[in-house]
């Protein structure tokens, strides 16, 4: 049985199905790529049983064939290769012979019978996004999943479709972030919560075309070009996070996104190691900025301009947490919508898009006294 491909083809295959196999696990048959190959075309399946990958190339073959190769030792001697033609071959003694014009290659294999099935695809509920606005989506919100595992929900990213759209959620208590795509709709008011390993594969797959998304009761598929890429979903269900969204926050603080981001880096130097707090004397046309380590000795004040319509309010908040969300606005300007010192605090782009609203909550932490 033989097959031919080139390198550099195969090489750009294999690394977009890698991510799926696993570093460490007790089920040595995970290691490996599963290799079908049928009527010319070369499939390749990888899977750590949360998430699954599968690729197609299109190679010169004689027969078919189905086996599994190790996939760290095949991917990494691929991708060290020159653009060469590689000539695959099958001998009796479960070899994988790869053969170019400067060398020869031996790989044992296994048969395919132990490795996983890929699940099944419910092609019942279907949407299609642009993966220009999925991985624009991804990369506002992912930020701010939960890292404790006490609350298994919050380690994912909540996708939620209802009559105002679709909605991506991810919150760790602290902060909050939605992000809605109000043209996009299934007609029902349906969640599903996708693990944070799944969410950052799916970022580094997604490109500029459109993406299908297939929704089921235990797994959501994407179909990403040639990719076919597969997650178990988080069987929880989400906190109910629109009752922690203030309506009323009054006081409405408009400042340069720019001026304020530089500003809490360098606060972040001398904020303390425990509290990280960050101070906001807020007046009508300034925000002063303080930070201090009172262990270190040190601290910093900063002045910058803004606009302000409200009482003058002393508010404290993570530097941490300032600073990933301010990285995460699209904007020049930011708007930061206050009530009180203790109440949580609404930011927002200063300009919206059209068919799109992000809404970032954070939480104050008291201030020192």
């Amino acid at each position: 049985m033989e097959f031919k491909v080139n390198s550099k083809i195969l090489e750009k295959t294999l690394s977009k199905i890698i991510p799926a196999v696993p570093a460490r696990t007790p089920m040595p048959i995970l290691e490996n790529f599963l290799f079908e190959l049928k009527s010319g075309l070369l499939v390749i399946h990888a899977t750590d049983l949360e998430i699954s990958l599968k690729s197609s190339i299109n190679v010169a073959a004689d027969e078919n064939l189905s086996l599994v190769v190790p996939a760290r030792l095949i991917y990494d001697v691929i991708r060290s290769m020159e653009d060469v033609q590689i000539n695959f071959s099958v001998d009796g003694n479960n070899k994988l012979k790869l053969t170019t014009e400067n060398g020869v290659y031996n790989i044992s294999f296994s048969p395919s019978e132990d490795f996983p099935e890929s699940p099944a695809v419910s092609k019942s509920k279907e949407i299609t996004i642009s993966g220009k606005d999925l991985k624009k989506a991804i990369d506002q919100t992912s930020f701010a999943m939960s890292k404790e595992d006490m609350r298994p929900a919050m380690t994912g990213t909540l996708l939620e479709f209802n009559a105002d759209g679709l909605k991506f959620v991810t919150t760790d208590g602290h902060r909050l972030v939605r992000l809605v795509y109000k043209n996009v709709k299934t007609g029902t008011d349906e969640q599903y919560i996708v693990p944070e390993r799944a969410i950052s594969v799916l970022s580094k797959l997604l490109g500029e075309a459109d993406v299908k998304i297939y929704l089921g009761k235990s797994h959501i598929t994407f179909f990403i070009g040639d990719v076919e890429f597969s997650s178990r979903l988080i069987a929880e269900k989400y906190p109910a996070y629109s009752s922690v969204i203030p309506l009323e926050n009054e006081n409405i603080l408009k400042i340069k996104r720019h001026d304020l981001l530089s500003t809490i880096k360098r606060m972040m130097l001398f904020s303390s190691s425990n509290s990280k707090q960050v101070k906001f004397s807020i007046s009508k046309n300034s925000v002063v900025v303080s930070a201090e380590d009172i262990d270190l000795g040190s601290n910093a004040v900063e002045n910058i301009s803004c606009e302000y319509s409200g009482e003058k309010m002393d508010i404290g908040f993570n530097t941490q947490y300032v600073n990933d969300i301010l990285t995460h606005v699209d904007d020049e300007e930011v708007l930061f919508k206050l009530h009180s010192p203790t109440k949580a605090c609404i930011i927002e782009p200063g300009k919206k898009l059209e068919g799109e609203d992000i809404m970032l909550l954070l939480m104050p932490v008291r201030l020192n006294t």
